[in-house]
């Protein structure tokens, strides 16, 4: 009986440790567990340690993390009747894990799906070019339809993206030769709008520096007559203080030098060279009777009385003769 109770008691302790072992669930931060006992949802298991019953309850984790699902190409006809090829990706987040695990069976097949079927009703109310400019219109009308109806599965679609939208390949075609022409087209405009603008600045710069020639030509003009100006004022201010009778001393000095050209000798006041050349007269002459004798080496004029010095006297002698 020894040996058996031995064995007994061996296989009990056996049991016990595998039931222990069995009755520990270990949950990990990123996930939660769904406690099922004896067929029923019983509760919800938050991270960390736990103690179940082995064999009547059972421990469903579920992944709380964001996940990413591929949406295989499909092809698609848009409103103006092209087939393009579309696929996408959709991110997910798991917000209640009673729903995703009650509420549906298969939940990537079903999201798959609902974002093909989604992508079909969305690209068909749009025309090619509208498709091509539009991914971010696409996504967002996407990622609400699928939000609607996964709301329902404790499921929240985070993000939505299109990968491609691939045109056949004579629509690649032609819309390549569409861009080459529009660069053309750009480059041409641009290439224009450059000579207009490299015209425009040249004119600007030609109509500156005639401007600034024009302002300099003033400014000599305006220097060249106020030093004219300056030159006549200070001969003007000699003449005003200079004798009349030197003057027209000077005057007549020049007029044979200026009657060997065949210059023709207008004086330019009558009445003093009339005077003067009274002067010289009554000089070549005697005195008249009953005048006064001049001083030594001075004479006078009937006239006027000035006094002209011996070396003026002679000069005039010499110009007469």
């Amino acid at each position: 009986m020894e040996p058996f109770a031995g064995a007994a008691l061996l296989i009990l302790g056996v049991f016990l440790l595998l039931m222990l072992l069995l009755s520990v669930k270990v949950i990990r931060p990123y996930q939660k567990g769904l406690v099922e006992r004896l067929g029923k949802f019983n509760r919800i298991l938050e991270p960390g340690i736990h103690f179940i019953v082995p064999f009547m309850e059972r421990v469903k984790v579920v992944d709380m993390r964001e996940h990413v699902v591929d949406v295989p190409p499909q092809e698609v006809i848009c409103k103006d009747n092209v087939v393009v090829t579309v696929d996408a990706v959709v991110y997910y987040q798991i917000l209640d894990p009673v729903k995703v695990v009650y509420n549906v069976s298969n939940f990537l097949m079903a999201i798959i799906k609902l974002a093909q079927t989604n992508l079909r009703a969305i690209i068909g109310e749009m025309e090619l070019d509208e498709t091509l400019s539009g991914r971010d219109i696409i996504n967002a009308r996407l990622r609400e339809e699928l939000d609607k109806t996964t709301d329902r599965w404790g499921v929240k679609i985070t993000r939505v993206e299109i990968q491609r939208i691939d045109p056949p390949r004579d629509i690649q075609d032609a819309m390549a030769k569409q861009m080459t022409a529009e660069r053309e087209k750009r480059a041409m405009i641009l290439l224009a709008e450059g000579k207009k603008e490299s015209a425009i600045k040249e004119a600007e710069g030609q109509k500156q520096a005639a401007i600034l020639q024009a302002e300099g030509e003033k400014q000599r003009q305006i220097l060249v007559a106020e030093g004219q100006a300056e030159a006549i004022r200070k001969v003007l201010e000699a003449l005003s203080r200079a004798d009349e009778k030197y003057l027209t001393l000077q005057y007549i000095e020049k007029m044979p030098e200026l009657a060997k050209y065949g210059n023709l000798i207008v004086p330019y006041d009558t009445e003093a060279l009339i005077g003067l050349l009274r002067i010289l007269q009554k000089v070549r002459e005697t005195p008249l009777p009953g005048s006064r004798p001049p001083e030594e080496g001075k004479s006078w004029d009937g006239d006027e009385g000035a006094a002209l010095s011996e070396e003026e006297l002679k000069k005039l002698k010499d110009m007469t003769e």
